[in-house]
């Protein structure tokens, strides 16, 4: 081994609960002791890219969820790729890399059954957080079952150009969509949906009403719709899709630090006589597609019809920093957190 275990490991603790916009005082980069003798059955693992989603923001309310949140003044968790520097698992040996759920932290002990073998032969480490990971399988699922996307359909993206909706998009195109358009938050990422993506229109959200722009960027309407943002651009979708149309719900990042609950869609009268469908999904649904999921989505990177881009920021004691640089829309695909040293 090329570097000894160190004594501590740093870790982030949420110390309070967000009142809208989380700030830096409410996370704390604290030290805690590394366990080098895991007991049987469990295996210590040096982190080396850890992820912030969305879904966190949630976590840090004190509510109930599909997900418990998280414990003031204990580490945060999250998705984390590492690897294992003392086994006590006869499953894994020392030098296997290893997906599992307790990001936020330089070293992780954990019960070797919440831990899944990846190959860095394959692909990226980092890609097991992002396209071959939660943030590809919710795309996969999302478009393909949730929506029952078909050949021919026109599709509109929400937040396009963060990790999921970047990946929607490109799968729409790669399996035959008519027309996809996307809405993202710069001018940059329009150029980029359309340019490197694929995408056949995009807008800014910011530069105009969402319900003047997307009428314009899909005259004929559309068929499918994959929210990410909800608010104006859940509305203009309703307004937008054609009778039998499906939504797919993945997220409403634009209310998720609102401290007063956001008005709904005005026109979900529309529902009605267009006989829409409009479903949530949640990943864990969906682990039965995982194999299908990976074989097509590392087959499209391979030929090259599917691009994955991270946005990446060095180092533990800024990933608080990439988490709420991530709800501000500043990456381009899939925000990670790489540890060095």
């Amino acid at each position: 081994m090329s570097f000894e275990i160190p004594a501590v490991s740093r870790e982030w603790h949420l110390v309070r609960r967000p009142q809208g916009w989380p700030v830096a005082e409410d996370f704390a980069l604290r030290e805690a002791p590394v366990n080098a003798e895991p007991a049987a059955g469990r295996i210590l693992v040096r982190n080396l890219h850890m992820s912030v989603d969305p879904y966190m923001r949630g976590r840090m309310n004190d509510a109930k969820s599909y997900v418990q949140p998280f414990q003031l003044d204990e580490p945060m968790q999250g998705g984390a790729v590492g690897e294992v520097v003392v086994s006590a698992d006869e499953r894994f040996a020392v030098g296997d890399h290893v997906l599992h759920h307790l990001g936020w932290r330089e070293y992780a002990e954990l019960d070797a059954a919440h831990a899944t073998k990846v190959d860095a032969a394959l692909a990226p480490l980092s890609a097991y957080l992002g396209v071959l990971g939660m943030p590809g399988l919710t795309a996969y699922a999302g478009l393909f079952e949730v929506a029952s996307f078909k050949e021919g359909d026109s599709v509109f993206v929400s937040g396009a150009a963060g990790a999921v909706g970047s990946l929607v998009g490109q799968f729409a195109r790669i399996k035959g969509a008519s027309r996809v358009i996307g809405s993202a938050g710069s001018d940059e990422k329009v150029k980029l949906l359309t340019e490197k993506y694929g995408f056949d229109a995009a807008f800014n959200y910011k530069s105009g009403p969402v319900a003047q722009q997307l009428p314009e960027a899909a005259p004929e309407g559309i068929d499918v719709y994959f929210d990410n943002v909800g608010g104006d651009h859940l509305e203009a979708a309703i307004s937008s899709l054609k009778v039998h149309g499906r939504a797919t719900l993945c997220g409403a990042i634009a209310h998720y630090n609102d401290t007063e609950a956001a008005p709904g869609p005005r026109n979900l009268v529309q529902v009605i006589g267009k006989r829409l469908r409009l479903q949530g999904v949640l990943v864990g649904d969906h682990y039965g597609m995982q194999e299908q999921f990976v074989q097509d989505v590392a087959g499209w990177l391979r030929s090259g019809e599917l691009v994955a881009d991270e946005t990446v920021v060095e180092g533990v004691e800024n990933a608080t920093d990439a988490f709420l640089g991530m709800l501000r829309g500043d990456n381009t695909g899939k925000m990670i957190v790489s540890f060095t040293g």
